[in-house]
């Protein structure tokens, strides 16, 4: 089994820049699907970014498409999430998720990760 563990997270100002990462041990990482979603407080978990086992495709949610981006590096087990020009309505607690590339469910929908990591606190103040 695949575990994961996100780091990254802080305080920044609009406008700003932060790169989370997320570190994964176990043999199945490869070739596994990894997703970024966030969530704050009251509200569900929403999707983020996703990339495909050899990184080939990726995935946005519009709100982030062309301030996000995200990579892995499977030779270092990590998948790293880069944030351009934030703003305060990305403050969320970001999670790190992964699933097998064989799942049926869409690369947005969370129901479909079967690992996630304890999260990691972003704030963007105005």
């Amino acid at each position: 089994q695949v575990q994961v563990v996100e780091s990254g997270g802080r305080s920044v100002q609009a406008g700003g820049s932060l790169r989370l990462s997320c570190a994964a041990s176990g043999r199945t990482f490869s070739s596994n699907f990894m997703g970024w979603f966030r969530q704050t407080p009251g509200k569900e978990r929403d999707f983020v970014a996703s990339i495909t086992w050899n990184g080939g495709n990726t995935y946005y949610t519009n709100s982030v498409k062309g301030r996000f981006t995200i990579s892995r590096d499977n030779a270092k087990n990590t998948v790293s999430l880069q944030m351009n020009s934030l703003k305060p309505d990305d403050t969320a607690v970001y999670y790190c998720a992964g699933k097998s590339r064989l799942s049926l469910t869409t690369m947005q929908n969370p129901a479909g990760y079967t690992y996630w990591g304890q999260g990691t606190q972003v704030t963007v103040s105005s």
